[in-house]
């Protein structure tokens, strides 16, 4: 099910016919619903005395896998895909094997506003895989191409998880599904990366930090912040603040329960600046809350949490 099209707000019956009609001239470029609208990028700064050409190639490889690859069954109009980008870094290559870290990261729209909001923001810093140029990328659901297949379908994956679960409650049920088979196989192939408990960021302990149910609160939170809070905040800046208020109480419990778990450091990186804006209009009472929340989860993140508490983007 397609939440970012069934979430979207009603529009005039004018206006409805003139965007069937619109669609219908532009059924060419419509694509065949795929999710994902991803701007790619291989650095090789770190690398010498190596023929650039094999890693332009992988950047196209990866772009079209991502853009042109149908992950799901839903239907996603040009204007609904899910904003990405993948950045990887190379640092070693050997002619046959590619060793590096990834940035990957992807937004939303806010409803009613121009605004994007960050969702993800991760760096995997151990990404290992053999690749030659001109090697075809073929997606697989029920078995593991290859290591370089495995970890695009699992950023892919997990960037529509986490888009649905900001549209409707537990709304990345699917992609989880198809998460929780991508580890399993990637974990039996004995690569880096994948290893239950080898690593507190690694890519299960990622997954692992949504699907547990010791870390349900993450993906009400989700929900709670995104849709309850931030799409209101255009009607209603203090109904909406206050439920994103509510909401990050599931990052205490989840504190209390893994103070190490993966999912603190990613929200921080990819909301605590956001934070920051939103509260500088928020009054003493709400700032201190959010303070005292946060405070012991990021106590090196001071410079910021000061920020909220005073209401203003501005060190002071």
């Amino acid at each position: 099910m397609n939440f970012r099209a069934k979430t979207t707000y009603p529009k005039s019956i004018i206006f409805r016919l003139l965007m069937t009609f619109a669609a219908l001239l532009a059924m060419p470029f419509y694509g065949q619903g795929q999710e994902l609208n991803c701007e790619v990028t291989v650095n090789t700064s770190q690398l010498q005395n190596v023929s650039k050409e094999v890693f332009e190639t992988l950047q196209e490889a990866i772009r079209e896998y991502f853009n042109e690859t149908h992950f799901t069954n839903d239907q996603y109009a040009v204007n609904e895909r899910i904003d990405c980008r993948f950045f990887l870094t190379v640092a070693e290559y050997d002619g046959e094997t590619v060793k590096g870290d990834i940035q990957i990261q992807s937004s939303r729209p806010v409803y009613n506003s121009t605004y994007t909001t960050t969702i993800l923001n991760f760096k995997d810093n151990k990404v290992e895989f053999t690749y030659h140029q001109g090697e075809l990328l073929n997606f697989t659901v029920n078995t593991m191409e290859s290591q370089l297949t495995a970890i695009l379908n699992f950023y892919a994956y997990f960037i529509i998880a986490l888009d649905r679960d900001t549209f409707a409650p537990n709304g990345g049920d699917e992609a989880y599904e198809r998460l929780k088979m991508i580890v399993q196989m990637a974990q039996s192939s004995g690569e880096s990366g994948w290893k239950a408990f080898e690593d507190k960021r690694n890519r299960s302990a990622l997954l692992s930090a949504f699907i547990d149910p010791a870390n349900a609160g993450n993906r009400q939170m989700l929900y709670d912040y995104h849709r309850l809070g931030l799409d209101e905040m255009f009607l209603s800046p203090d109904k909406g603040r206050a439920k994103i208020t509510s909401s990050l109480e599931n990052l205490q419990k989840v504190y209390s329960v893994d103070p190490m778990n993966v999912s603190l450091p990613l929200f921080k990186d990819a909301k605590l600046d956001e934070l920051v804006n939103i509260y500088t209009k928020a009054s003493q009472t709400e700032r201190d809350k959010v303070y005292e929340l946060l405070q012991p989860i990021y106590p090196t993140e001071m410079k910021r949490l000061r920020m909220i508490k005073s209401g203003t983007n501005k060190e002071q």
